[in-house]
């Protein structure tokens, strides 16, 4: 069995993952705030699909890829194949998506959120163990089934307790402290699922095929950025309880006032209706008349 090394690179692999994972989380709770103010269905899918874009694909996938930069195995070089990689992206972002819909979508209720749970975290596990799968090596894998289970299990605890808060958490400070909890509950389950392998290394050495680890790298971090941004983009856009409440007093008083005008005589406090050749093009204006010689 080969040595296997989970931080080749120190912590510095394990502190990028937990802060994507705290960045994903934030940013998808922001969102999931404003599902539950939507004022249509148009704009609860638009706000539960950047939640589940930031939550499944930067707090989760790219984490999981993160900490997997420092993932070792003495003896052999580590690929990955690209198809089944983008997999396990969908995967993430499909199950955060249909979790936030089955919690998220009418009353809140303990029965919603442990079957969102149950479905988020069995699709998070998936990723984990689909991203696994990609991995190519001169070896074979192996899983202690116990500790494969318990990271299900935190999978799914994790799932749920994420989708809660993403439905009942609304201020800032305590978003804040939820994506915290989110960062740690997901780096939990990725270290857990990751202690349950062990590789065995084929005799004689052999040509490992599939993307180098530097060569995901640039697309990963260009992604995340560009998702951060637009997703930053998107909140700053949208309208706040402010504009919304401007938008509709100012509407109110338009439509308001050719009711009111229609009855209203307007006071004309310096005659000009007594002149109605004023108004009329190529009429002089009227001029005082001349006063009488003393």
């Amino acid at each position: 069995m080969a040595e296997i090394n989970h931080f080749e690179y120190g912590w510095i692999t394990p502190a990028l993952s937990y802060a994507l994972s705290v960045l994903g989380s934030f940013l998808g709770l922001i969102c999931a705030t404003r599902i539950r103010i939507a004022s249509s269905a148009g704009q609860r899918v638009w706000w539960g699909g950047l939640a589940a874009l930031a939550i499944g694909g930067t707090a989760i996938w790219t984490m999981h890829f993160m900490a997997m930069l420092g993932f070792a195995v003495e003896g052999t070089r580590i690929r990955y194949d690209l198809p089944i990689t983008a997999a396990s992206a969908v995967f993430a972002v499909v199950a955060v998506g249909i979790g936030l819909a089955i919690a998220g979508t009418g009353r809140v209720s303990v029965l919603r959120i442990v079957g969102g749970g149950l479905f988020t975290g069995a699709g998070v596990a998936a990723m984990h163990y689909t991203g696994m799968a990609a991995m190519r090596l001169d070896g074979r894998l192996s899983y202690d089934r116990t500790r494969v289970v318990l990271s299900i299990v935190i999978a799914v605890v994790a799932a749920a307790v994420a989708l809660w808060l993403a439905v009942t958490v609304r201020r800032g400070l305590a978003i804040f402290g939820s994506a915290l909890v989110m960062g740690v509950a997901v780096n939990g389950m990725h270290f857990t699922g990751m202690s349950a392998l062990s590789a065995h290394l084929h005799p004689g050495g052999g040509e490992v095929t599939g993307a180098d680890v530097s060569t995901l790298l640039v697309p990963i971090i260009l992604a995340v950025i560009f998702v951060v941004v637009g997703l930053v983009y998107a909140l700053l856009a949208a309208p706040t309880d402010e504009d919304r409440a401007a938008a509709a007093y100012l509407n109110g008083r338009l439509t308001a006032e050719p009711a009111d005008r229609s009855g209203e005589v307007t006071a004309d406090p310096v005659g000009l209706r007594a002149r109605p050749t004023l108004g009329r093009p190529g009429t002089p204006f009227p001029s005082r008349p001349d006063r009488a010689p003393l």
